[in-house]
């Protein structure tokens, strides 16, 4: 594994900004084609053990950003494995408070059978955070289905003098992360949106349709909400490392996953679009196969141009293709609806086979060979098509396959 992962590090490097679990299995899949991949997730989620801990510590939500390292983490040694368990692990739901205090403790004192098997090398790193969230956490947190990721996330943000990028990092180095995570802002914001008959909702959850009743109205537009006013859109920068794997990446994606709270999310902080406008790679964007309750009454044309309205407000002066070059989907999008997105905005169709046979998701090697050979074809003199031949493999993943 050594030796492939070597041999694929150079290239290709893909940017992706999405939420957390909707990429989850295509992420799991990146390492065979590069280690070279940088994720840009929101840290705006309201609900689940991120709404917890948020509450308790007054911090960004950390879910998505741990289920990513979770997802691109190594798992070929022994102890990387264990570390792998124990950080995926969710306390029990249905316990008590006593009880989930006293596993939380086990594992705080590296007795709890999932914390053994860690290798020794990665302990200081494993104890130290947890017993710094025991230390600093309420005597009334809730521990109820509490991630382990997520507390060992929060123990480390203490660590760092409450800055999140390093936990993330510190994070990434116990797990043996094969990528760069990082969140579209470190800040303890929340995103409301505005609805098509005026209605203001705010908190993620509430947007979603997976923890509360899905809206009866369409999503216009999101704004960064403070739990009290609007935040305005310039007092939120786009932090220097983003604007940076923006610049370097030679693949942009906007991942498949909920529209508008894992993907226009990300887009929020000022700079980010003229950032994606500069850059010269092919910005690609992925539609959920099947329903996205967050986008009631709009198609796929709907949906590209909602990405395109979020975009131009920071980048007025782009052209729709500056900020969404190809639109990558399945045989099951509506060819007349593509036509209109490609005359209408300047945006190159690539209609091919990804989905998997029950139709409900991608096929991670279908989707990422087809995301790479966009990348090889960035500047071909032929790309004004709506059709794209077969892609063909490429020498390095074909190498990495069969050493």
């Amino acid at each position: 594994m050594t030796s492939r992962i070597t041999a694929l590090r150079p290239d290709p490097s893909i940017l992706f900004f999405s939420g957390g679990s909707a990429l989850n299995e295509i992420a799991r899949a990146l390492p065979s084609y590069t280690n070279n991949s940088a994720h840009i997730l929101t840290p705006f989620d309201s609900g689940g053990s991120s709404r917890v801990l948020r509450e308790a510590f007054g911090m960004p939500a950390v879910g998505d950003a741990r289920s990513r390292l979770v997802a691109l983490a190594e798992r070929s040694e022994t102890g990387q494995r264990a570390a792998h368990r124990l950080i995926s692990y969710r306390l029990p739901k249905d316990a008590g408070a006593d009880a989930l205090r006293h596993e939380f403790g086990l594992m705080c004192q590296g007795v709890h059978p999932l914390t053994r098997d860690v290798s020794i090398r990665l302990w200081p790193q494993l104890v130290r955070p947890l017993r710094l969230i025991a230390d600093h956490m309420p005597a009334d947190l809730d521990l109820r289905g509490a991630s382990v990721g997520n507390l060992m996330l929060t123990g480390l943000w203490l660590e760092h003098d409450c800055a999140l990028q390093p936990a993330l990092d510190a994070l990434a180095e116990f797990l043996g992360v094969r990528g760069q995570v990082t969140v579209a802002a470190d800040v303890n914001l929340h995103i409301g949106a505005t609805l098509e008959d005026g209605r203001r909702v705010v908190g993620q959850r509430s947007l979603t349709g997976k923890e509360v009743r899905p809206l009866d109205c369409g999503l216009q537009h999101l704004f960064l909400h403070d739990g009290h006013h609007n935040v305005p859109a310039h007092e939120v920068r786009i932090p220097l490392r983003n604007r940076q794997l923006i610049g370097g990446a030679r693949r942009i994606v906007y991942a498949p996953g909920s529209l508008f709270t894992s993907v226009i999310a990300t887009l929020l902080p000022a700079g980010t679009g003229q950032a994606i406008a500069a850059s010269s790679a092919p910005k690609i964007y992925t539609p959920s196969l099947g329903a996205d309750p967050e986008c009631l009454g709009l198609d796929l044309y709907g949906q590209v141009r909602a990405l395109l309205d979020h975009l131009s407000k920071d980048a007025s002066h782009a052209a729709p293709s500056d900020l969404v070059s190809h639109v990558l989907c399945d045989y099951s999008a509506p060819q007349e609806v593509l036509e209109q997105i490609a005359r209408d905005f300047g945006i190159i169709i690539v209609r091919r086979a990804l989905a998997t046979p029950s139709g409900a998701r991608y096929a991670p090697d279908a989707y990422l060979q087809n995301v790479l050979a966009l990348g090889r074809r960035a500047h071909g003199p032929s790309l004004r098509e709506v059709e794209f031949p077969e892609p063909v493999q490429s020498p390095l993943v074909r190498r990495a396959r069969s050493g």
